[in-house]
């Protein structure tokens, strides 16, 4: 074999080494490329059931409370589908959830329809971790990932929480200061009107009437921490959500201002308990009734309306009603 041909057999050799060398980095290299971008597609969070995986940029998500799809709209976050229990929901939730393009999907009260539910296709399921059992996130993770937001109902809770989880802490920081200025000043109003006169917050239901603790988070934060109400001072060391008592110690509380909520829920019916109640002789006789110091409450908006938008409105109502 000649000199010459055997250095082009060499060149060539060399030439289909160096070919595949370079092929190989190269798939190595988008072998690498696809890893990250698997990686980045998801993202580790924790709940209020352990660590969960859930998509990075989430296309479709489903809220099933709307309080809570209202807290991420808030900050930001604006949900694709929100669980909607028509009954209980305040008169401002529906408008505003299709001025913000949410599908609002019909749902039973404490049920979830998982068949509907797997029809929409989510990508991404939040839910209230604070009541939520744990065969039903498990039945929840089985439609899409599921996120059970460690914390109740109300904002103080929640939208730190949804804004940990969704990289969104200084709008939510934004919203929790504007409407802590809102309620500072209702509060510096309310006191320059009432001093310190007590409120009391009743619920009237079918079989028994409860009244509204001061400690009991929630909604009692709202009346009696952020706006600074004085519970009646037979109450005042009550630490429950809603306390049953007798229409017998009427006379004991002696109340200044009295909010009545009628309780509504599905299949439920209070309207005989108000009527008896209204027509209680105690009940006539407190100075409260005397001096048409009751106001009525909804259930619709002082409970599901927990929210930015809602609780704005029930400190505008408050306002109305113990400011001159």
């Amino acid at each position: 074999m000649s000199k010459r041909l055997i250095m082009l057999l060499g060149c060539t050799l060399l030439a289909i080494a160096l070919v595949a060398c370079s092929n190989s980095a190269t798939s190595e290299k988008e072998e690498s490329s696809a890893g990250e971008i698997q990686t980045a597609a998801t993202r580790v969070v924790k709940d209020t059931f352990g660590d969960v995986t859930i998509p990075a940029s989430p296309k479709n998500i489903i809220v099933t409370n709307s309080s809570y799809a209202e807290y991420l709209i808030e900050i930001g976050v604006t949900p694709q589908i929100v669980l909607f229990v028509p009954l209980l929901e305040p008169e401002y939730r529906t408008p505003y959830f299709e001025k913000h393009g949410v599908k609002i999907i019909f749902s039973e009260q404490y049920q979830f329809n998982y068949e509907q539910m797997l029809s929409l296709s989510p990508d991404l399921i939040v839910a209230q971790g604070e009541g939520l059992e744990a065969k039903t996130y498990e039945d929840l993770s089985k439609i899409a990932p599921t996120i059970a937001v460690s914390a109740g109902p109300g904002m103080e809770e929640a939208i730190p929480k949804l804004a940990e989880i969704f990289n969104k802490t200084e709008e939510a920081n934004q919203v929790l200061s504007a409407f802590g200025e809102k309620a500072a000043k209702a509060k510096e109003k309310i006191h320059q009107a009432i001093g310190d006169k007590t409120v009391l917050v009743l619920r009237v239901e079918p079989t028994r009437y409860r009244y509204l603790g001061s400690q009991a988070g929630n909604v009692s934060t709202l009346f009696y921490q952020t706006l600074g109400l004085k519970i009646p001072e037979i109450f005042k060391d009550t630490k429950e959500w809603f306390t049953p008592f007798s229409l017998e110690i009427l006379p004991d509380i002696k109340p200044d201002y009295i909010f009545v909520e009628k309780r509504m829920m599905e299949n439920y019916d209070s309207s005989e308990s108000l009527k008896e109640l209204e027509e209680n002789s105690l009940w006539k006789n407190m100075d409260a009734v005397k001096n048409n110091r009751v106001f009525p409450l909804k259930t619709n908006d002082y409970i599901q309306g927990q929210g930015p938008i809602g609780s704005s409105m029930l400190i505008d109502y408050l306002v109305e009603k113990l400011v001159p």
